[in-house]
């Protein structure tokens, strides 16, 4: 049972009978107790008189997925199984995190009849959200009690990486349509392969002259080459404990995440096939052997539930498991933290034996540099002095990784995603895939 404001103003009221009384020479102590008894019984007969909420059975509509930070609509159909009107309130008891209104929706129900209740949810975290069930009360004739009891009807909803580096996308598609379909090119090189014949125009490299073609065709045909499909791209994301790290708005695994969807996407334009490895000391998610469309949504499926785990990164068994997915990578990017020699000691001892074998690119997400040349107080000083620091540090990790046979990408979360998509397509366009 629960007793709303109306009952507290029903007892307030009672002082004026109370003073009334006491004019007329009952004793207040008195008048005042009868009036509470009476206002007692009159919200227990209330509530008794309030329909029964338990008879309410409760059914749940709700999408599968949705993306982080984007609005989601999902619905309540509550059945009125019992022989009274119910006029009150429901609570859906998502978690937080999953952005549901503080509002209470009221509810109309007579017996034997549905009604569809909607709840609008915006989820503000990443992984699997859920409910265990609802709140309903019903209130009595009088609005002075009513009667309240908990549902179950658990609900569950998977929340996706955003993606909101996908802008980047089309500019990025054009310039790979540049290298790689629309614009052939006449020299062989490293990393190009045969793609068709043409005529010859005045101006051509006179060394892409097919003979064999030209002597078939009766006129001269040159050769054209392009950049060559079916590389291997192997993203592997660190979840250890530095992935937790706060960067921008978010932590540094979302920033790695957003950089591995936008390279993956990219690549699989290019026709390559792409191996996502979620890993710390154990594999956290993994995608493999898909391409074309149901890549990016599988790799986003995996990502959803993976959290930063406060554990250092075996790297000898991540890169034992890269060796494992496929058996000759073209590339593998390490989206990791590389801004502390210390920290990364153990991976710099085990880089250089994957460096042997395949080209390598670590990249890693930072705060932005937002350091005010100014100095107003002690503060400013030390922060400035804190940036300072940090960035050298992070320069001689950058510069062993680069000795230990690797590339290094430095950004902040908004310009790393970017950042690593160009430096594929410099890769793919200078044959060094």
């Amino acid at each position: 049972m629960f007793v709303t404001g109306r009952l507290a103003l029903l007892v307030a009221l009672g002082v004026v009978p109370v003073v009334v009384l006491s004019v007329a020479g009952v004793s207040p102590w008195a008048a005042t107790g009868v009036w509470v008894l009476l206002a007692v019984a009159a919200m227990g007969a209330d509530a008794a008189a309030a329909a029964d909420p338990r008879r309410v059975s409760v059914e749940r509509r709700v999408p599968s997925r949705v993306l982080r930070d984007e609005p989601l609509a999902t619905e309540l159909l509550l059945t009125n199984a019992g022989d009274r009107r119910l006029r009150g309130r429901v609570r859906d008891a998502w978690q937080p995190t999953a952005g549901a209104s503080a509002a209470r929706p009221t509810v109309d129900l007579p017996p034997g009849e549905r009604r569809s209740v909607p709840i609008a949810l915006r989820p503000r975290r990443r992984g699997e959200l859920g409910t265990d069930g609802v709140a309903v009360r019903s209130n009595g004739p009088l609005g002075l009690a009513g009667r309240q009891a908990w549902i179950d009807a658990p609900g569950h909803v998977r929340v996706l990486p955003p993606f909101t580096s996908r802008r980047h996308l089309p500019s990025r598609l054009a310039r790979l349509r540049e290298l790689d379909g629309n614009t052939s090119v006449q020299v062989r090189g490293q990393g190009t392969e045969f793609d068709s014949l043409r005529e010859y125009v005045r101006g051509d490299d006179v060394r892409a002259i097919d003979w064999r073609a030209t002597a078939r065709a009766g006129t001269t045909m040159l050769r054209t080459w392009r950049p060559e499909r079916d590389r291997h791209i192997v993203i592997v994301i660190d979840t250890g404990r530095t992935a937790a790290a706060r960067v921008g708005d978010g932590v540094r695994l979302d920033a790695a995440m957003e950089s591995a969807l936008l390279l993956a996407a990219l690549a699989v334009r290019a026709g390559d096939h792409v191996h996502l490895l979620l890993f710390d000391r154990a594999v956290r998610g993994r995608v493999t052997r898909l391409d074309g469309p149901a890549l990016l949504p599988a790799m986003v499926d995996a990502m959803a539930p993976v959290e930063p785990q406060l554990i250092d990164t075996d790297w000898d068994a991540a890169f034992a498991q890269v060796r494992r997915l496929t058996g000759r990578p073209s590339l593998v990017v390490l989206l990791t933290a590389h801004d502390e020699p210390l920290a990364a000691r153990g991976f710099l001892a085990s880089l250089s034996g994957l460096t042997d074998r395949t080209r390598v690119l670590v990249a890693t997400a930072t705060d932005a540099d937002a350091s005010d040349p100014t100095f107003h107080d002690a503060s400013d000083v030390y922060t400035a002095a804190a940036v300072e620091r940090a960035r050298r540090d992070a320069g001689r990790v950058a510069g062993a990784v680069r000795r230990a046979g690797g590339e290094a990408l430095v950004a902040d979360a908004e310009a790393l995603p970017p950042l690593v998509a160009d430096r594929y397509l410099a890769l793919k366009a200078a044959g060094r895939l």
